[in-house]
């Protein structure tokens, strides 16, 4: 059985107080994790900028 349907299972029981404490759990977690996707494309801007701007890489593009 597939993770997703375990919680789906194991929620079915649970009482509406704490549903909602499941909701606000798994919207946290979907923030955080959008959060962290943002944070790690900043971070590696300065690293890939230097490839970017590299002599190389302007001519491989200048074909186009």
């Amino acid at each position: 059985m597939k993770t997703k349907e375990l919680i789906l299972r194991e929620i079915e029981v649970f009482p509406e107080p704490y549903l909602k404490e499941v909701l606000d759990f798994v919207r946290f977690l979907k923030e955080r994790s959008s959060e962290r996707g943002i944070e790690g494309a900043i971070l590696s801007e300065p690293v890939l900028a230097e490839e970017w701007l590299a002599p190389e890489e302007d001519e491989a593009w200048d074909d186009l």
